[in-house]
């Protein structure tokens, strides 16, 4: 495993072998809330395994008995700063600098050529539906509390799930409900509106399903899994002709890849997928 992760103080990356990597939010005693540190550390941490050839698959979860309870009102600096010698157009543009830092901090997540996994449990607060919506594959444990919380603390949300959550979620009568009365709702609930795509008894249960998955995923060809992430992500925010063009020009080079053989004897002949290059 690269070294740079060893430099990550809020933020733990583990490798658990068959290139699939897990990344953790790792402060419990907040339950993991999110400052301004954390924030940062999540972009880098995600922008460092977009490069690294020796993950294929990421699995996003959070330690302690929580996913992540949101915002750290505490420790954002922009909401605690004193600017009183700063006229209003000034202040504005600091914010607005700032806001789009914190944005993009969780599109690096979605831009990640590798699929993220975000398994959840507990308080899926705030800042987490945010997370999760970036993330590729959505599941959590049953006893999960989901909320949209941002109007609770008299803003809109900001960072990508009023963005996001339209493209995953068709139901747009149930999105303004949790987003406009920023309600609790529960793990069945996300799954009947399809903000989840499973959901568990336990997180002993959910973490080894997603584990095999993950090893599921990251044993099939690079080429075809990254591919598959990029036209679908292309395809969400564009037109059904564009995409198409898209992915003719994608796989007018991607198909010569020695990939498509070895897999394509694999599944003629019933056999388990070789082993493919790294990417």
């Amino acid at each position: 495993m690269q070294k740079q992760y060893d430099s990550l103080k809020l933020i733990k990356v583990e490798n658990l072998g068959d290139f699939v990597y897990k990344v953790s939010l790792n402060r419990p005693s907040k339950f993991n809330a999110l400052n301004m540190e954390i924030w940062k550390e999540i972009g880098d941490c995600f922008q460092w395994i977009d490069e690294d050839s020796d993950c294929r698959v990421v699995i996003l979860q959070g330690e302690g008995k929580h996913f992540c309870s949101g915002l750290d009102l505490g420790g954002v600096s922009f909401l605690n700063e004193d600017d009183g010698d700063k006229d209003s157009a000034r202040k504005g543009r600091a914010i607005l600098k700032t806001i789009k830092f914190m944005q993009k901090q969780f599109t690096y997540i979605d831009e990640c050529s590798k699929p993220v996994i975000v398994a959840m449990h507990g308080y899926c607060l705030g800042a987490a539906i945010d997370i999760s919506t970036a993330c590729d594959v959505r599941v959590s444990t049953k006893d999960a509390i989901l909320s949209v919380k941002e109007v609770d603390i008299g803003m809109a949300a900001d960072v990508g799930t009023l963005n996001r959550l339209p493209k995953v979620v068709g139901n747009h009568s149930w999105i303004k409900d949790i987003c406009l009365t920023a309600r609790h709702f529960s793990a069945g609930e996300a799954l009947q509106f399809g903000l989840l795509s499973r959901v568990f008894d336990t997180r002993e249960e959910m973490i080894n399903e997603v584990q095999k998955m993950a090893k599921l995923i990251a044993s099939k060809s690079p080429v075809g899994v990254q591919g598959t992430k990029n036209v679908l992500n292309y395809a969400r925010d564009h037109t059904i002709e564009n995409s198409l063009n898209y992915v003719a020009t994608w796989n007018m080079s991607q198909l010569f890849t020695d990939d498509l053989i070895k897999a394509s004897m694999a599944s003629f002949s019933k056999q388990p997928q070789p082993p493919f290059s790294k990417l």
